[in-house]
């Protein structure tokens, strides 16, 4: 007779990782006055009181999926700019944008940010949008010790990244049109990595 199987519960860590990754998936998807704390909690396979009795409202789930992604963007940069090895003014720009490049590949992160931008007019998450764009801006002035011009152009371009990916820009690259044209200015040699939808 064979010994019996025996199941392995997940711990409370493992589960709020769940509910937080479905929570992104499902964000992303809907935004976040389209998505119900119902529509994360059949993303995550639970019930909805437990996704409630977790974290609270609807507010305060997406604004800790917002949070992630904005921590994301902070760690990649400062992957680059804390790295050891010196980056020459130019390879900096190449060495953030590259960072930068290979996070927002992440459709989900790239449009629970772009949902938490977008809601300024919630007041919870307007204020946390302005207070993360300034610690981005902050952290790039202070790690490259670049004008804020400069800055500012870094972060122009990160966004147009953003609108490019959202409207799946390239994976409509190769159809001959201006839009391609952009995309392949936009991304360069790292488009080709991009050109597909996750599931």
């Amino acid at each position: 007779m064979s010994a019996p199987t025996r199941t392995t519960r997940m711990d409370a860590s493992d589960r709020r990782e769940l509910v937080l990754a479905a929570a992104t998936k499902a964000f992303a998807r809907g935004g976040y006055a389209g998505t119900s704390t119902d529509a994360v909690a059949k993303e995550a396979s639970v019930s909805q009181p437990y996704v409630v009795r977790m974290f609270g409202t609807k507010s305060e789930l997406f604004r800790l999926v917002f949070q992630r992604s904005i921590d994301g963007i902070m760690a990649a940069f400062a992957a680059v700019l804390d790295s050891t090895t010196p980056h020459p003014d130019d390879d900096v720009w190449a060495a953030l944008g590259a960072a930068y490049t290979a996070l927002v590949a992440d459709r989900d992160l790239l449009l629970v940010m772009m949902h938490g931008f977008t809601a300024g007019s919630t007041p919870e998450i307007g204020a946390q949008g302005r207070a993360g764009m300034a610690a981005i801006y902050t952290q790039i002035r202070a790690g490259t010790d670049c004008t804020p011009e400069e800055a500012r152009q870094f972060i122009a371009h990160g966004m147009l990244l953003n609108c490019l990916l959202a409207m799946q820009a390239p994976e409509h690259a190769d159809e001959g049109s201006a839009l391609g044209e952009l995309a392949h200015c936009a991304f360069g040699p790292s488009l080709g990595t991009l050109g597909t939808t996750p599931s």
